[in-house]
């Protein structure tokens, strides 16, 4: 009896003295954010609604960490502004990130937009932790080498692969490695951008002996993703970028997981790991991000400070920028891909508000896909700012005069240059696939025949399309709106032109 009651003391107590084997960890996504504000007249994402989110989190589980899948330096409204003497380019960004206390990001294809002294100034002034598996600095030469953050004249590299440890209350401990591949969406001079297939094989290989499990930090399509997942199936988790939409796709046991672009949602991944049966669990959450979620107060004063700034500017052109001017039920396509590459329904906004500026006296208009630079999808209230975030550089619309020649050469140009900033996105000019001919208004381009034609300002530099220049000889006349005009800045045009169709 006293053995018997022995044991079952001592069973007691080891029972009591236990520890915890299991770990828990939770980590708030982002990817593709280009506004650090509110949306939609402040109804739906900012970055200071994010942070209140984030500290939320981290007093649930002090192992949280806050990530971003690529894509928050450009394109941005606020980026093509001058704050003394130079483009902000994404500096902005970089100031809320950095009080957001950001723990890891990886490159997106939109961070290679900037010139490269603008990209390592970006680098310099964050204070996260970067990461990229295949991207690397290629210089004038053709060597290759690691991005780096320069501080305190110390040059740091952004490594291929980065491990984080975490533990429990009782001392059990988890290593997860990451890995981050970047599409090569916008091919640059100074990027190499490797393989990232294999580079992702290969720096998987490299750590998943070193640690519990491996996730990936993807800025990838996403059957790209897919790819990924099926080549590495162990790995539990793909938090991606780049299709701007939501999804939470299985393939296999891993979870390829993609928030909605400019922090409309957020996804939260609370993960559990046990240390002992090596089992992991993993619940997604798709979080919206509205007037519900309550501000940060010490983001929200940085996100002020920029807005202001802005709002200044943007005055000087449009005295209501917050007033709705038009409501899409159907979300307006201004994404990269689409916009480049076929024709949008933003696409017709944007060139209808050209013919608009000038009474519809053309016979066609059209705008180079490169200009529009949202990268987004707009739906909902559309104010006149989001008409500036879509065209953000403005400039004039001009009535050019020319042979039915050079604008039939002009437009197969364009239809040539799907999935280039060349590409036309047009108004009253279509290709007749049947006859393989392009028309104007429903009839056959005349080649000696004079067109009046609303062009872009960009377009007659001839930067996109070499021939369209003001020199060519089958360019008649130009004309240029004054000052007091609607079509003197495109965006102007594009206002007006919503407001007369407002729902």
């Amino acid at each position: 009896m006293k053995k018997f009651l022995f044991l079952f003391i001592l069973t007691f107590l080891l029972s009591c003295t236990k520890k915890d084997t299991k770990i828990n960890l939770t980590i708030l996504q982002l990817n593709d954010v280009y506004e650090i504000a509110a949306l939609e007249g402040g109804k739906i994402g900012g970055l200071a609604r994010v942070e209140n989110l984030h500290k939320q989190l981290l007093e649930e589980n002090p192992n949280t960490i806050l990530v971003m899948a690529g894509d928050f330096l450009n394109p941005s409204l606020i980026g093509t502004l001058k704050s003394n003497g130079e483009r902000i380019r994404g500096k902005q960004m970089i100031e809320v990130m950095n009080a957001m206390n950001f723990d890891l990001v990886c490159f997106g294809n939109h961070e290679f937009d900037l010139k490269y002294s603008d990209l390592q100034k970006r680098l310099n002034e964050s204070n996260f932790q970067w990461i990229s598996t295949n991207s690397f600095y290629r210089a004038t030469n053709g060597k290759l080498s690691p991005f780096f953050v320069l501080q305190d004249s110390t040059k740091i590299r952004i490594p291929r692969t980065v491990t984080m440890d975490f533990h429990n209350k009782d001392g059990a401990k988890l290593k997860i490695g990451f890995i981050a591949p970047t599409i090569n969406s916008n091919p640059k001079d100074y990027v190499d951008y490797g393989d990232f297939y294999e580079d992702s094989k290969n720096a998987y290989n490299s750590i998943k002996d070193k640690t519990d499990f491996v996730i990936g930090l993807t800025h990838l399509q996403q059957n790209q993703d897919e790819m990924i997942a099926k080549m590495l199936p162990k790995i539990p988790l793909i938090m991606g970028g780049h299709e701007h939409s939501n999804r939470l796709i299985p393939i296999g046991n891993c979870k390829i997981a993609k928030a909605d672009a400019n922090a409309r949602t957020v996804y939260v991944h609370r993960l559990e790991y046990d240390t002992e049966t090596k089992k992991i669990t993993i619940n997604s959450e798709l979080i919206p991000i509205n007037e519900q979620t309550g501000e940060d107060k010490k983001v929200a004063k940085i996100v002020r400070k920029w807005t202001v700034l802005l709002d200044e500017k943007i005055k000087e052109i449009l005295p209501n920028p917050d007033e709705i001017i038009f409501i899409a039920k159907t979300p307006l396509d201004g994404r990269d891909t689409p916009i480049r590459s076929t024709q949008t329904n933003l696409g017709q906004i944007v060139t209808k508000g050209m013919a608009f500026g000038f009474d519809n006296e053309v016979d066609c208009a059209l705008v180079n896909g490169g200009s529009i630079r949202i990268d987004d999808q707009l739906e909902g209230n559309i104010t006149g700012i989001d008409i500036f975030r879509v065209l953000p550089y403005g400039g004039k619309v001009l009535k050019v005069q020319l042979k039915g020649s050079l604008l039939k050469k002009t437009l197969q140009y364009g239809k040539l240059s799907a999935g280039k900033g060349s590409y036309l996105q047009r108004h009253n000019a279509s290709f007749d696939a049947k006859n393989k001919q392009w028309v104007v208004k429903g009839k056959p381009i005349i080649p000696n025949k004079t067109y009046t034609v609303a062009f872009s300002d960009y377009l007659l530099k001839g930067l996109d399309i070499p021939f369209l220049k003001p020199k060519n000889k089958d360019i008649i006349t130009i004309y240029e709106p004054k000052q007091e005009e609607l079509n003197n800045d495109i965006r102007n045009s594009v206002i007006t032109y919503l407001k007369t169709i407002k729902k």
